[in-house]
């Protein structure tokens, strides 16, 4: 199946079941500068990660291109920590006049909000939705030597007969690929072992070494590690066969309904124009349907999305629906 009818059917229908009333502020008033040209000057992209990962590389791509059509160039700004609250509350706080906008993350609209008691920041609130930017597909790795399945039944098998006993590394706690895998346990009513580490990378050694046997990872990340003889990918969170992975079954094949993503989309802080919102968005899909930036893009096991804000609205509701629920049986919390 194309990507593009993977995505449309991924947000558009969280879009559809929350409607109109969570669409993005594009009603309100426009302020007087927004009658004034823009861009005047350099535009600061807000990244809550540090130089280097897979967001920061999204960002410099499409920045770049963005940057040719505005007519002023994107300075992408990395402010990480915090789980992306330092660069969120930044965006959220900065003036509303365009010149600054935000690559969020599951993090920063989604699950924050349950992780933290107290954010610096309103996920739904203190944000204009441009448009959903891309997704990671998130794959289950196993260590066949540490753990002797080959198939995502066996391992929920396993876990049945062993309550607890096996475990599952993640890249730190309340990381997509943690709450991933919080959700696979859910979901087949098994219990699984975290152990969490500070990074995917230190995570991936482990596993490598096989002093653990299963994790949740991006496909990005894990595609290092799947020429070890030892290192199966037993199944893709996506709802169907993921093309980076053919042959390879969906984990919903065994679970059904199972579904996961680390996905990304641009805002801007709530006041902002709907017409720099506008600009902003038609210079971003310019960028992502260049078949040049978009062939990257998909190298590097990003699947480039794009939504109007209503779209963006709607899906970021429905997730953090869907992952509040995820944490709070979890009992997951960072503060």
């Amino acid at each position: 199946m194309p990507i593009e009818t993977l995505t449309r059917r991924s947000f558009m229908t969280a879009a559809a079941a929350f409607g109109a009333s969570l669409s993005a502020p594009t009603g309100l008033a426009a302020p007087a500068w927004a009658q004034a040209a823009y861009p005047t000057r350099p535009v600061h992209l807000i990244v809550p990660y540090a130089a280097g990962g897979g967001t920061d590389f999204f960002a410099r791509l499409v920045a770049a291109s963005m940057s040719g059509t505005l007519g002023q160039q994107i300075v992408v700004e990395n402010r990480p920590g915090a789980g992306t609250q330092i660069g969120a509350e930044a965006a959220a706080k900065a003036e509303p006049d365009g010149y600054t906008f935000l690559l969020g993350d599951t993090s920063t609209y989604a699950s924050n909000k349950s992780l933290y008691q107290k954010l610096p920041y309103d996920p739904q609130k203190d944000f204009a939705p441009i448009s959903l930017t891309g997704r990671f597909a998130i794959v289950l790795l196993v260590n066949t030597d540490k753990l002797n399945v080959n198939s995502v039944q066996a391992l929920i098998d396993a876990a049945k007969k062993a309550p607890g006993a096996i475990d599952y590394a993640s890249a730190g706690v309340g990381s997509p690929f943690h709450l991933a895998a919080e959700l696979f346990a859910q979901s087949s009513g098994i219990k699984l072992n975290h152990v969490p580490y500070k990074g995917a990378g230190p995570a991936l050694q482990d596993l490598a070494g096989g002093q653990i046997g299963m994790m949740f990872v991006d496909f990005a990340t894990a595609r290092s590690q799947l020429n070890l003889k030892s290192i199966k990918a037993i199944g893709v969170c996506s709802p169907g066969e993921f093309y980076g992975l053919p042959g390879v079954p969906a984990v919903a094949a065994a679970v059904p309904g199972f579904e996961a993503w680390a996905w990304q989309g641009f805002s801007a802080p709530a006041k902002v124009s709907p017409d720099i919102i506008a600009k902003l968005r038609e210079a971003y899909l310019k960028a992502v349907n260049d078949p040049a930036i978009k062939q990257k893009l998909i190298d590097a096991g990003i699947d480039p999305l794009q939504s109007t804000p209503q779209e963006m609205a709607g899906y970021v509701a429905s997730e953090t629906t869907k992952w509040e629920k995820v944490i709070k049986t979890a009992g997951i919390r960072l503060d």
